[in-house]
């Protein structure tokens, strides 16, 4: 199984909407690690490290996100320290 780590800023209507809590949920039923955490500039910033393809559709899905988010863009971009341990929200930036 190939691990994947990508960091991930989404941007659009992302804040005040659940999305941290619904990214949180996401990545946990994929099982993936890594954190969450709310930008000032009004993006959500993300880390999802697991296997390739759960981290492939945990993207795919941030495209779409909560019932209440308008996301504009998912920006990714893998990188080679992979997270460990549970998921987790991290406090704003």
């Amino acid at each position: 199984m190939a691990t994947r780590t990508s960091h991930v800023l989404i941007s659009g209507v992302v804040q005040g909407v659940g999305y941290r809590a619904w990214v949180e949920r996401e990545a946990t039923v994929r099982r993936l690690s890594g954190w969450v955490r709310n930008r000032r500039s009004g993006a959500v910033e993300a880390v999802f490290s697991g296997a390739e393809a759960d981290v492939a559709a945990m993207l795919a899905a941030c495209a779409t996100g909560p019932r209440l988010a308008r996301v504009s863009a998912v920006d990714a971009n893998d990188r080679d320290e992979a997270e460990t341990g549970p998921f987790r929200v991290l406090p704003s930036d």
